[in-house]
C-alpha cells in the first residue's frame, strides 16, 4: 500500500519531529469520569434488550426518558450551551458538501468565515474556489481565512497571496516555519477543524476538507498502487441553520484571536438567528492542551449511558486505552457495538495500529468493519437514535491532546436516524472482520502492527 504525499496530515513525519525531539509539548489522555443517569437524578434505564442487536431500526427506542436523559447528562458535562430551534442536514459525501458550501458561499452578502486544516483551490459545478471567494470579495463580502500551515502545505502560496491582495483577511495558523510563529513555536499542536461560516446564518463543519481529492469520482475506487490522492474519499458534513451558528462563529473568532490576527473588517458578524427548527447541537470546540477534553467526556459519557447500539465511524482508528476498555465493556454487556474503519489510508501505520486493537474488541463481541471500496475518512457517532455526532474528531489521541478539533454533538432522533442510514451504507460496502479469520491472520501483519505501536503516542 502506497502512502500518499500529498498535503493530508502525515503522522509519521510528525512523529519523527517528536522522536529528534523538537517537540514543546507531551501531552497525556486525561482520564474521564463520565457522568450516568443517577448523577443527574434520572432512573436507571431498564434492562437491555439483546435480542435486537441485529435488527434495523425502524423505530425510535422505547424508552421514553432516552433522549431526556441524553440531554440531562450533555448539560452536566460542562456550560458550554447546548442550543435548540436547529435545523440540520446531513452532507453524506465531499461532493455533497461542495456543492452546499459554494452554494452558501455564492450567496453571502455580508461575512465569509473559514478554518480549514487543508484548504485548496477545489472546484464543485465547474467553479473554483478562488473564482467564488474573489467574486464575493469584489461585491463587498468581508473574507477572513484560517488555515493550518501543515495540513495546507501543498496548497500554492499563490491562492493565499491573490485572495490577500483583493482584500481577504489570511491567516496561517501555527506556522511549520519556527521564525514566523506568532504566539510560540509549537509545530505538533495543529488546526483540524472544518468550519464555514456564510453571513453568520449558514454554518458547516465534519470531516470533509476543502481538499482536490474530494473531486474524486466513486469510480476510483482504491486505485492498485495504493495512491489515496486518487482514490474515493467517503466523508460527512453538516450543514446547520439555526442558533448553533452562532456557536460555530464564536469558535472561529476564538483561534483568530489566539493567532493574534489582525483585527477583522467590521462586518454583521453576529446576527439575531430564531429558531428555525427541532433539532438540539451542543458545538464542542477542543484545543491543545484542555485537561478536560469536552468531546472526548462527551462521547464517552454518551457511550456509558447508552441503552441499545453504540456506532462509530472514524477515519483513524486509534483509541486512547480508556475508550477501548470502554468499548469492550459495553460489547461484553451485550449491546451493538459496531465500528468501520478503513482499510486503506494515507497514514498506512495508522490502519496497522488500529488493527493492533482488534483482538480484544472482537472477543468482547463488538462488530468491525473495514472500508475497502475508498478511504473511509468521515468521524461519524451514534448512540441509540438519541446523540449522534458530526465533527472532525477522529478516534485517536491526536485528536484528544494536539488537535484543534469541532464537533457538532446533536440531540434528537431525525438526525440520529440519518447518521445511522449512512453508516449502514458504510458497513454495506465494507468487509466484516471475523474473528476466527483475524486470529489466523500473517505473521507479516502482526509485524506490522507491533511497528506501528511505535508511532501510537503521536496518532
Amino acid at each position: 500500500m502506497a502512502v500518499s504525499s500529498n498535503n493530508r496530515l502525515d503522522r509519521r513525519r510528525l512523529a519523527v519531529l517528536a522522536a529528534a525531539g523538537l517537540l514543546n509539548r507531551c501531552a497525556a489522555v486525561p482520564a474521564i469520569h463520565g457522568l450516568t443517569g443517577h448523577d443527574v437524578g434520572l432512573p436507571s434505564p431498564p434492562k437491555r434488550d439483546q435480542s435486537s442487536q441485529d435488527q434495523p431500526n425502524t423505530a425510535t427506542i422505547d424508552d421514553s426518558d432516552a433522549l431526556q436523559q441524553q440531554y440531562d447528562l450533555q448539560r452536566a458535562l460542562s456550560d458550554s450551551p447546548i442550543v435548540f430551534g436547529n435545523q440540520v442536514s446531513l452532507l453524506a459525501s465531499g461532493a455533497d458538501a461542495f456543492q452546499a458550501i459554494f452554494t452558501a458561499l455564492k450567496a453571502a452578502k455580508n461575512n465569509i468565515n473559514m478554518e480549514y486544516f487543508i484548504l485548496a483551490d477545489v472546484q464543485s459545478g465547474g467553479m473554483h474556489l478562488s473564482e467564488v471567494l474573489l467574486g464575493r470579495l469584489r461585491a463587498g463580502v468581508k473574507v477572513n481565512i484560517i488555515y493550518d500551515s501543515y495540513g495546507s502545505r501543498n496548497t500554492p502560496g499563490t491562492f493565499f497571496d491573490t485572495l490577500r491582495h483583493a482584500g481577504a483577511k489570511v491567516v496561517e495558523f501555527n506556522p511549520i516555519d519556527p521564525f514566523a510563529a506568532r504566539v510560540g513555536w509549537s509545530p505538533n499542536d495543529r488546526d483540524h477543524r472544518k468550519i464555514t461560516v456564510a453571513d453568520g446564518r449558514i454554518g458547516f463543519t465534519g470531516g470533509v476538507n476543502l481538499d482536490t481529492a474530494y473531486e474524486n469520482p466513486p469510480s476510483a475506487g482504491v486505485p492498485a498502487d495504493g495512491d489515496t490522492s486518487k482514490a474515493y474519499w467517503r466523508d460527512t458534513a453538516v450543514r446547520i441553520e439555526g442558533p448553533a451558528v452562532t456557536e460555530l462563529q464564536k469558535l472561529f473568532f476564538g483561534t483568530w484571536r489566539e493567532q493574534q490576527a489582525p483585527t477583522a473588517d467590521p462586518a454583521d458578524y453576529f446576527p439575531p438567528l430564531p429558531r428555525v427548527g427541532v433539532q438540539t447541537i451542543r458545538i464542542i470546540g477542543s484545543s491543545p492542551g484542555n485537561k478536560q477534553p469536552l468531546y472526548y467526556a462527551s462521547l464517552l459519557t454518551a457511550m456509558q449511558s447508552a441503552r441499545r447500539r453504540v456506532w462509530l465511524c472514524s477515519g483513524y482508528f486509534v483509541p486512547p486505552h480508556q475508550e477501548r476498555e470502554e468499548l469492550a465493556k459495553i460489547a461484553r454487556a451485550g449491546l451493538d457495538v459496531r465500528i468501520i474503519a478503513p482499510a486503506f489510508s494515507d497514514v498506512e501505520s495508522a490502519v496497522y495500529a488500529a488493527r493492533a486493537s482488534y483482538g480484544d474488541l472482537l472477543e468482547a463481541g463488538a462488530h468491525i468493519y473495514e472500508m475497502r471500496d475508498a478511504v473511509v475518512h468521515a468521524k461519524l457517532a451514534v448512540v441509540d437514535d438519541t446523540w449522534s455526532v458530526v465533527g472532525s474528531s477522529n478516534l485517536d489521541r491526536r485528536s484528544v491532546v494536539f488537535n484543534n478539533e469541532v464537533d457538532a454533538v446533536i440531540l434528537g432522533h431525525d438526525t440520529a436516524a440519518q447518521v445511522e442510514a449512512v453508516m449502514r451504507d458504510f458497513m454495506s460496502v465494507s468487509h466484516e472482520v471475523d474473528l476466527s479469520r483475524w486470529e489466523r491472520r500473517p505473521i507479516g501483519e502482526r509485524l506490522d502492527e507491533l511497528k506501528a505501536r511505535i508511532w501510537q503516542y503521536w496518532m
